[in-house]
Order: C-alpha cells, then structure tokens, then sequence
C-alpha cells in the first residue's frame, strides 16, 4: 500500500487530499472505495487487500477526514466540492474508467457520478444509501456528528464507538478496536476525539432534516449497479432498495440479516458479494 495526495480546489482556496493505493497486477482496472459521511479509507483495508490481487485500489479519505485537510470554509463540506475532488482524483489516477464502491456519503457520491453523461464509472457498487436517503438515519447520525466529545483514553472512545455504531451489527473485538483506531485522534492536552472537522455536523444546527429524494440522480445512471443493504437499515428502506431493482440500471440487491447502517465489508460473505459483482 502507498500512501499518495492531490491538490484540490474548492472556492476558499487548495486543500489536500489523502488517498492510500494498491497497485495490484500490471494492467489492472482500478476500484475506487469510498467511506461514509464520518468515516475515513481505513473502512476498506480488508476489502482492498481482497481486491487488490485483481484490481489497483485507490481509498481517499475525503476533505475534513483522515488525513486530509479540513476545509478552510466548513459551508463548503457539501456534495459539490466532494464530486469535484473525486473528479480531479480519478483524472489523477490517468485511467478512463474506474470501478467504484461507496459506502453511505461514498455511495451518493458514486451514483452521482455514475448519473453524469460520459461518466468513467464503469460498475457501481451501493453499500446501503440508495435513492431516497431515510430522515430516520440522517438524524441519528446527526445526534453524534457534530458533538466534539472527547475521551480520556482509546478505551472509553470505544466504548463510545460501539455505541454510535451499534447498527453495524456482530463485530469482533479485534474489528471494534480497529474501528475506534482509525477514527481516532489526540489531541494537544491528550484526550482522545473523532478524527474529523466537527463542523461536519452543521448541516445539523438548523434542525431535524428530512429525507432526501435522488430518484432522478438514480434513474440516470446506466452502468451495472450493485445495491447492499443491511436489514434494519434506517437510510435505505427495503421498499426503496427493491423499487431500484426495477428502474434505472435495475440493480442487484444483496441484503444481510442482523446488520443495520451500514455493512461495514469486512466478513468474507460481504466481501465475496462485491467481488464476484466486479468480477462479472
């Protein structure tokens, strides 16, 4: 894995964004992974290494996560300054045509891009975030986002982590502790926080949001689509999951019992289902 950055611009002046890659075999297609409106590229490790016998992975982490800068305008964290940063990272990537897998905000900012006319994504995979965007998740997620809480050590972080993310289903201890890792940052007094811009979370101050309708971003993408759900998802409803196998590109849905938002792709059987998916 190299870890690599780009110079992108959004109306407030550059900002850097980090992304790590896999070469995988000479001549490979590249895939593209992206995380999650708090998340960063470390959600895809187990499924980089499975693809990359096959496939060159690229998993930035989006400006205000990770590594990357935070936005020296936070009313710039929105979907046009992250489907220009992706642009100019596939036009750094010099290839023509990307696969992409995208886990909630990473999936809108796929099907986006998938909508658009000579678009280079190639085949598109959902990770649960569809065409209508439940107001049930947004909410939740928004009670957490924005708080700037602090911990005392990466144990009680944890044990924050697991709570926040309950609806991620059965994972190991091993999976937990990785999970808070990557999400973590010290700060100057040595307490431990979110390893994200907290202004993220602003979209939340006016208020509850409702939900959001991409039914006509959806109904223009054309390339083979895959669509994971987990089954008591409150972003994607079922209802809308399996309306999207019947319009547009007429995706695959796979759903996974015991799992709410999102599946987080790191057991075999999800992983399998994405890579027999980019096999086909």
């Amino acid at each position: 894995m190299l870890e690599r950055h780009l110079a992108c611009l959004s109306p407030s002046g550059f900002h850097r964004v980090v992304y790590d890659e896999w070469p995988g075999p000479p001549g490979a297609p590249t895939l593209v992974c992206l995380h999650g409106l708090s998340r960063n590229s470390r959600d895809f490790d187990a499924l980089a290494q499975a693809m990359a016998r096959t496939h060159r992975v690229v998993c930035p982490d989006m400006a205000g996560r990770g590594r990357s800068e935070w936005l020296k305008n936070p009313a710039e964290y929105l979907f046009p300054t992250y489907l220009a940063d992706c642009a100019a990272l596939i036009a750094r990537l010099d290839v023509d045509s990307v696969d992409w897998v995208g886990t909630s905000m990473g999936a809108l900012i796929g099907m986006m891009l998938a909508a658009q006319k000579d678009t280079p994504v190639r085949r598109l995979a959902l990770n649960d975030a569809g065409a209508v965007v439940m107001k049930e998740g947004l909410n939740r997620i928004g009670l957490y986002l924005g708080s700037g809480a602090t911990f005392d050590s990466i144990g009680d972080m944890e044990a924050a982590v697991r709570r926040n993310n309950a609806p991620y289903g059965p994972l190991s201890d091993a999976e937990w502790r990785k999970l808070t890792v990557d999400s973590a940052r010290e700060r100057p007094d040595g307490r431990w926080g979110f390893n994200y811009d907290p202004h993220l979370g602003d979209l939340y101050k006016a208020g509850p949001v409702g939900d959001v309708d991409l039914w006509a971003v959806y109904d223009a993408v054309r390339c083979p689509t895959l669509l994971l759900r987990g089954e008591h998802s409150d972003v994607l409803s079922h209802e809308v999951a399996a309306a999207m196998t019947g319009r547009g590109p007429q995706a695959k849905l796979v759903e996974f019992a015991g799992i709410g938002h999102a599946p987080q792709l790191l057991s075999a059987d999800q992983i399998g289902v994405v890579r027999d998916f980019l096999a086909g």
